[in-house]
């Protein structure tokens, strides 16, 4: 009797060390998740054009296709290649993950940059009425996961730097939930933004009441504008994101210049302020100074994509093509 109290005490304690480990790795997922959120709103940013033009009963089909790739992206893909990294060359990881964000200052600034000096002009549609429905559906999802792919890999090259050296299996069970995690995140609140207009127009036909049919109405008239906030909040991350990956990245190659320099200018900034708001100043005059070096970044990036990378991509995909 004595041997099985004695097992039972050693199953009660392997238990509870299996528990503290979930929720380890819970907790680490959700601090390494949060890590990455500039990307992820971006992701949540940038998803929604995808579905647009879409009969309304294919927007959650789209979305569920769209939502398979990205955790194919993120788990079949990318972890494998995140734990090779981290276990053969972690040396590569500040670089990479300066290059993200160098990649995310570029795209934000370009937004920025199309949007105050060459507006874009409404785009012409192809001849979408002598196109099958089912192969564009293919294509604006194919675009999708390819837009995916490349904010899963810096949010999980993110999430790898963020987490501490341990074993590879608790660096793998931290990838997975937090990569899980956020794409649950990203494509539940797409589907949410894509079907508010829908639900309501419901409210505004079907309601019982004025209230609920009023409330119905102002969804339908302010989604427009939600839409196009959402598309500059993400814009704003993506810069001051990619602007703080390279200052610390920068502080990692012991080039501290630029981080003493924010972090003084904050501090002084935050003394300015009431005891009660030194917090909040210090974060927002830093993440607007990561804002601003991120902006530089990415416009002195404009040309060298339009004149070097964007040639020699053509000049690939020609090769290939032959």
């Amino acid at each position: 009797m004595s041997g099985l109290l004695a097992l039972l005490d050693d199953v009660a304690a392997i238990a509870k060390v299996a528990a503290a480990s979930i929720d380890d790795v819970a907790s680490q997922a959700a601090k390494a998740g949060a890590k990455a959120a500039g990307a992820v709103i971006d992701d949540a940013a940038v998803t929604p054009k995808y579905i647009h033009g879409f009969e309304a009963d294919r927007e959650l089909p789209i979305i569920w296709k769209i939502t398979k790739g990205s955790i194919f992206n993120k788990l079949v893909i990318l972890l494998p290649a995140a734990l090779i990294l981290s276990a053969f060359a972690p040396w590569a990881i500040n670089p990479l993950l300066m290059i993200g964000g160098a990649y995310l200052c570029f795209e934000g600034a370009e937004k920025v940059w199309h949007m105050f000096w060459h507006p874009a002009h409404p785009e012409v549609p192809l001849d979408e009425e002598v196109r099958e429905a089912e192969h564009l559906e293919q294509e604006k999802i194919a675009g999708a996961i390819k837009t995916d792919f490349i904010l899963s890999a810096e949010i999980m090259t993110i999430i790898l730097a963020a987490t501490p050296e341990s074993s590879i299996w608790f660096e793998a069970a931290t990838l997975a939930g937090a990569g899980l995690g956020i794409t649950a995140l990203v494509y539940g609140g797409v589907a949410l933004i894509v079907k508010a207009d829908d639900f309501g127009l419901f409210l505004s036909t079907k309601g019982r009441f004025g209230a609920t049919r009023a409330l119905g109405r102002a969804i339908v008239r302010g989604m427009p504008g939600f839409l196009r906030a959402l598309t500059a909040v993400g814009t704003a991350a993506m810069i001051w994101v990619g602007g703080s990956i390279i200052v610390h990245g920068l502080a990692g190659f012991g080039l501290h210049g630029p981080e003493h320099f924010i972090k003084h200018w904050a501090g002084l900034a935050a003394h300015a302020v009431p005891e009660w708001g030194t917090g909040f100043t210090n974060w927002s005059v830093t993440a607007a100074m990561d804002g601003v070096l991120g902006l530089a970044i990415g416009i002195a990036l404009i040309p060298v994509a339009a004149k070097i990378i964007a040639p020699l991509t053509e000049m690939v995909r020609g090769n290939r093509a032959a």
